[in-house]
């Protein structure tokens, strides 16, 4: 075996088991929370807000310490090693205070390993990016279907912990993964204020800004999407499998389009891939207003699939396209700042307050729900066509003006 091919599979089955751990959890903690434990929406917003708080910080300082102090795999073991005890001790929590902690804690821990999964890809060039982004949706898929048949094997409905469970078991395959890898080594001489100084590119901040406001859309699906279609009449059991469909398109996209779209060819380029993504949310929720048929609500769950791609995919290529080959981590750890912690915690404060207010009696008023993801949606298209223009083929930060940019942000 070359060693073109050998990091490749090790990359496929780090990108794999990474989103196979956040696959198992995401889409279905919320119908535990807001079902057995009887939490409420803004509760349930508090607990889902926990991976987005974390990623404010979390990615950044561990980027950081990937590219100047120790090596890259070794972060990921420690940091999947402790998650996998913290999701054991989730699960065995019913209350709203302990089980936010815990949630917490252990977010701290996988917000430093999504950016560090990815600086390890594109460190790799001589690898076909779109050919491990594919393991992503594959591995959310998969979890869920096989959660669903454990959950079809129960004569009962359970209370939910299933789901972490399932993650922490993943998440001890994942460090076993880990050790796959091959050596990254820290460059050693990155200042953590450098990747910062990419925002005086105008282009770039409004990347930023807009991929905080458009991901944030992102967690009234996850929040909303499992009970909304336990209420049309979908089956608990059926939810995962239903949800799991959003993951068959994202693979066949990273597979087929992804390239096609925004390689050094692309027809699309970012600047469109980024807009269609962002509409594939928006048609959506449009779809959750009508809220009927059944069949539509199902059918539309590709569309989450393809606009993750189009969006979250694209805009972390589209990100790394500012980076040198010594801020690749950190580069990587500010966009999921942005938008896994910055835009997903707005995000998540603003579902579980829209979903208290929209509640009586215990009901959802779901059409009054997803009338404010969609707006916002909208706007946040329309400024993306307006006002943002592909990177050129060579975007990194100007080295004068970066480095100007470092000495004066450490200057007392």
């Amino acid at each position: 075996m070359d060693n073109d091919t050998y990091t490749y599979i090790a990359l496929s089955v780090v990108m794999f088991l990474e989103y196979a751990v956040w696959g198992a959890w995401a889409p279905v903690l919320a119908a535990r929370l807001l079902g057995p434990l009887k939490m409420t929406g803004k509760q349930t917003g508090w607990i889902y807000a926990t991976l987005p708080i974390a990623c404010i910080f979390s990615p950044v300082l561990f980027g950081w310490v990937a590219d100047k102090y120790v090596n890259l795999e070794y972060l990921l073991i420690g940091a999947h090693f402790l998650g996998a005890i913290l999701l054991v001790l989730a699960a065995r929590q019913n209350q709203f205070k302990p089980l936010l902690v815990v949630m917490l804690l252990y977010s701290i821990c996988f917000a430093a390993t999504m950016p560090l999964v990815n600086a390890a890809l594109f460190q790799r060039p001589e690898i076909d990016q779109g050919k491990v982004f594919i393991w992503a949706p594959v591995a959310w898929a998969l979890v869920g279907w096989l959660l669903t048949g454990w959950r079809m094997t129960r004569k009962k409905e359970g209370d939910g912990s299933d789901c972490l469970y399932f993650a922490a078991g993943l998440s001890v395959l994942m460090v076993g993964g880990c050790f796959l890898l091959p050596a990254y080594p820290p460059g050693g001489d990155t200042s953590m204020f450098k990747a910062f100084a990419l925002f005086s590119q105008m282009n770039f901040l409004i990347l930023m800004l807009l991929s905080m406001v458009i991901a944030g859309m992102m967690q009234f699906y996850f929040l909303g999407s499992a009970r909304f279609m336990q209420d049309k009449g979908v089956s608990s059991k059926h939810v995962p499998a239903s949800m799991a469909l959003a993951q068959i398109a994202q693979a066949v996209a990273t597979w087929y389009l992804l390239t096609l779209f925004v390689g050094k060819d692309g027809v699309l380029g970012f600047k469109w891939t980024l807009a269609v993504g962002a509409l594939c949310w928006l048609i959506l929720y449009l779809a959750y207003i009508i809220g009927q048929p059944r069949g539509l609500i199902i059918g539309c769950q590709p569309l989450h699939g393809l606009a993750y791609v189009f969006f979250i995919i694209a805009g972390q290529m589209c990100a790394n396209t500012y980076a040198d080959e010594k801020t690749i981590s950190s580069l990587q750890g500010l966009i999921f700042a942005a938008t896994t912690g910055l835009g997903l915690f707005v995000g998540t404060q603003l579902a579980g307050y829209v979903m208290n207010k929209c509640s009586v009696d215990g009901k959802f008023q779901w059409t009054k729900i997803w009338i404010v993801p969609a707006i916002i949606m909208l706007i946040g298209l329309v400024a993306l066509v307006a006002l943002f223009q592909n990177p050129p083929p060579a975007a990194g930060v100007d080295k004068t003006n970066a480095e100007a940019a470092v000495s004066a942000s450490q200057e007392p």
